[in-house]
């Protein structure tokens, strides 16, 4: 976004910096993070009637492609794109996959995601409360664990394809299942609040390829239980959702035809589901009370 010839250095600044499709900021929580903004041109003009939309990229870290994506949507439907960056290995260990299960060692990719939000919000002179969250693939992964631990945040979620997925299972530790789930992150799964949030499913019709989710013993990720619930990352994420409305969880499942495991490709059905999302939201914050 251009700055005016006239303005102060401290406006062109912002507007050049912190407005439109923004640098890298470091997360002030933890520099090892960062993350990327898309600031539409009204914001300014409107700040509360924008809402916030969170693009967690997967395993490729393609966190300014999506983005980029979103932006459109964001400019026409009012919304802050925010994108954040886990990069690889932040332990030092080359571990590429800490960010999908929330925690590795001392690090709550959870935390780091709400301290994203509020830095944002800060940066822009408004608040996120509530927001809309994209993952697919490794963001997939995040975003369905995210919102089993803060579903008081999220108007809706939109869970692509993950390799594996993790059920509402007391029966099963996590990550596989959700038992031990208090004694890891000091939070119970509240199946009232995520009752609340809107849930879409979403994976490529063509998405066949087993090589990348099948889990050997050896994988960092590895657990007893990771293979159970399916082959394909369409099976498992058909058990995700036979586990979420077996809780009272409405889904929203979208088989997207002739796509194999490709997010940028499913973008347009998420685009959708969140524009739903968002004209219920806008026409309830209009309707008398």
């Amino acid at each position: 976004m251009l700055a005016r010839p006239d303005d102060p250095p401290a406006a062109r600044r912002r507007q050049m910096y912190e407005r439109g499709a923004t640098p890298v900021f470091a997360c002030r929580a933890d520099p090892r993070f960062g993350y990327c903004l898309y600031v539409p041109p009204g914001f300014d003009d409107d700040p509360a009637g924008h809402a916030l939309v969170v693009a967690m990229h997967g395993s490729g870290r393609t966190m300014q492609t999506y983005r980029d994506r979103f932006a459109a949507f964001g400019r026409y439907r009012r919304c802050v794109i925010l994108a954040p960056l886990f990069p690889v290995g932040p332990l030092g260990d080359g571990n590429a996959h800490g960010f999908k299960l929330l925690q590795e060692g001392e690090l709550r990719y959870d935390r780091l995601l709400l301290a994203m939000v509020d830095e944002a919000g800060a940066l822009l002179g408004t608040r996120f409360g509530r927001f809309l969250l994209f993952g697919y693939s490794g963001g997939g992964h995040f975003a369905h664990r995210f919102f089993y631990l803060h579903p008081e945040r999220l108007h809706a979620v939109s869970i692509g394809a993950p390799g594996a997925v993790t059920l509402l299972d007391d029966g099963r530790d996590w990550w596989v299942g959700t038992r031990d789930l208090q004694q890891r992150f000091g939070r119970a799964i509240d199946l009232d609040a995520m009752r609340a949030v809107r849930v879409q499913l979403v994976v490529g019709a063509a998405d066949l390829e087993t090589w990348e989710i099948h889990y050997p013993a050896d994988s960092v990720q590895y657990m007893p239980g990771i293979n159970d619930s399916g082959r394909t990352r369409i099976e498992r994420l058909a058990a995700l959702r036979r586990s979420l409305e077996g809780h009272g969880i409405a889904c929203r499942h979208d088989v997207v035809p002739n796509v194999a495991h490709d997010g940028v490709q499913v973008l347009p059905q998420v685009e959708d589901f969140f524009e739903q999302v968002l004209g219920t939201l806008r026409e309830s914050a209009q309707s008398p009370p």
